[in-house]
């Protein structure tokens, strides 16, 4: 222990503080090694979650000592990359991940019993509110959803009918949504509340911008919005068409179309009556008979009881004196004839193809050269060019008298550099997160050998190698006094006996320089010796040390360095 003490003694305080700096920095960098290795890989869990989702999850993640890690404002959880498939089931069976919204199981609380009916009817609104959510969040681009339902009730006394509507807001991950979804989503909810029309339902996104107007004015807008999205779908199904026919012949990627419709966006509604001559239908027949019998200069009739008698003939009492007498018959027939009427009501709807434009590049065709040279471009034959026009206008339905056109090219097609092949994957085939780790601990273990090498190594050098042997002058004198030296320095230190006594060290023991001897009296001679002896030690301690260095040059450079840093 007095070796170590007198060790370190010797060392100083500026060595021995950084040794310990060093030390202290070896350790806590292998503390911090150890601590990162034995750290998993954190991956994503669940991203964009409600504060109400992500404290259930961290409640369930905590009672099973998993480690997870919270990100920005806590909606995103991360987790060790070999559990995220098992944590993932385990939160969909226990129905942790919600969207934040209640659906029909607010329902199977304990305290529904003596609840009035006003609860029961917000509980039934939130309910269906929250199942809707649900359901729009599974649409492809869909984070989020919130829906407010207005149900009016109907008022006592009261004729008024109010609509039902509703307002939907809707986050998307990336982009808006298609007018399509837009559609798709005003008639779900239509179809699952009462009296809601598709037309009463708003839908805003997360950017503020406007996706359907709950209000029947936009008819006419919806109406041009799917003459748009019908022109669209034409001409990507004949594009469609012309590319999949051509390239049975041609060759795959070899073919390129565009087609252009143009579409009659007027809605006209004709009404026309005909009448045919030619078919006539007796629609009714009427006959009519008259008849006038006139007398003229004919004497009254007497009038007596025999004229009124039944069962008489008026004219068995006439008197034949009759100067003049005369009968007219007149017949009348009516026919009422119908001929054939035809009325025609003809709605022309819009949308009707107007004119369709087609433009079509075509490759050619590559013959080997033979020399293993790259492949000659030839182009192709009229005659073929011709037979592709022909396919391509049976698959549009080609009308002259619309003025379709169809125009063919053919030009060589650029060379595409797709680069090098993608290997079959393998055992060293990686991932960017593989990657990402191999690199780390490529830089930890980098880190940890300049560590070894520049200040570990070093310093365990310095604690094994044996100490340098400092002998003080006082035992250097002592050894001489005690015959320790040799004969010619014992006879150098040696004091005559008729001359006084030299003090070598002082009252405290400590060892008296050359020059101190030389200050006593008729020391001169002592001193002389003295200042020799420490030069000859100094000189055999030089020698030692160039020894060292040359049987140790990097060691020797290493402890250099040493002094020098500190």
């Amino acid at each position: 222990m007095n070796g170590l003490a007198e060790f370190f003694r010797t060392l100083g305080p500026a060595r021995l503080a950084a040794m310990a700096t060093v030390a202290a920095i070896t350790i806590g960098f292998f503390i911090f090694l150890s601590i990162r290795l034995s750290t998993p890989n954190m991956s994503l869990l669940f991203s964009g979650l409600d504060l109400s989702d992500s404290s259930k999850i961290v409640q369930s993640l905590e009672a099973q000592t998993i480690p997870y890690k919270l990100v920005g404002d806590g909606s995103t959880i991360l987790v060790p990359d070999n559990q995220v498939n098992r944590i993932r089931i385990s939160v969909a069976e226990q129905g942790l991940a919600r969207g934040g919204s209640l659906g029909y199981e607010i329902f199977d609380r304990g305290d529904s019993l003596g609840a009035t009916s006003f609860v029961q009817n917000i509980n039934h609104l939130r309910a269906l509110e929250g199942e809707l959510a649900r359901t729009i969040q599974s649409i492809e681009n869909v984070t989020s959803a919130r829906i407010h339902l207005v149900l009016p009730e109907r008022r006592l006394f009261s004729n008024e009918t109010r609509q039902t509507t509703a307002s939907i807001f809707i986050k998307t991950s990336t982009g808006r949504l298609s007018r399509n979804q837009v559609m798709a989503v005003q008639n779900l909810v239509s179809a699952a509340v009462p009296d809601l029309q598709p037309e009463r339902i708003s839908i805003v996104d997360q950017k503020g911008s406007l996706l359907a107007r709950g209000s029947s004015e936009d008819v006419t807008s919806l109406l041009a919005l799917s003459l748009e999205e019908k022109k669209i779908s034409m001409e990507n199904r004949l594009r469609g068409q012309i590319e999949t026919l051509l390239e049975k012949t041609i060759g795959l990627g070899k073919v390129r179309a565009e087609v252009s419709a143009e579409l009659d966006l007027n809605r006209i509604t004709s009404n026309s009556e005909t009448y045919d001559p030619d078919t006539q239908v007796i629609l009714s027949e009427s006959s009519k008979e008259i008849i006038k019998n006139s007398r003229e200069n004919a004497e009254e009739k007497t009038v007596s009881v025999n004229n009124n008698l039944p069962d008489q003939d008026p004219d068995a009492n006439e008197d034949p004196a009759i100067k003049n007498q005369s009968n007219d018959s007149t017949t009348e027939t009516t026919t009422n004839y119908l001929n054939s009427k035809t009325i025609r009501t003809q709605i022309h709807e819009a949308g009707t193809v107007k004119k369709i434009t087609v433009a079509v590049l075509v490759d050619g065709t590559y013959q080997d050269a033979g020399d293993g040279s790259q492949a000659v471009y030839q182009p192709r034959t009229a005659d073929d060019l011709t037979k592709l026009e022909d396919l391509v206008k049976s698959t549009i339905g080609y009308d002259e008298d619309r003025g379709d056109t169809v125009q063919i090219i053919n030009m060589q097609f650029a060379t595409i550099d797709y680069g090098e092949e993608a290997a079959e994957a393998g055992l060293f085939d990686f991932n960017k997160a593989d990657i990402m780790r191999f690199i780390e601990l490529g830089g930890l273990m980098l880190i940890g050998i300049l560590v070894i090498f520049f200040a570990l190594r070093p310093l365990i050098k310095l604690l094994t190698s044996p100490p340098t042997t400092y002998v003080p002058q006082t035992a250097v004198l002592e050894g001489a006094a005690q015959g320790q030296l040799p004969p010619g320095e014992q006879q150098a230190l040696a004091a005559p006996a008729n001359e006084p006594q030299v003090a070598l060290v002082d009252d405290q023991g400590r060892t008296l320089s050359s020059r101190q001897i030389a200050q006593q009296p008729g020391a001169i001679d002592s001193a002389i010796d003295v200042a020799a002896v420490e030069g000859k030690i100094q000189a055999t301690a030089l020698k030692k040390v160039g020894e060292l260095v040359e049987r140790h040059p990097e060691e020797s450079a290493a402890v250099v360095r040493g002094w020098l840093y500190g």
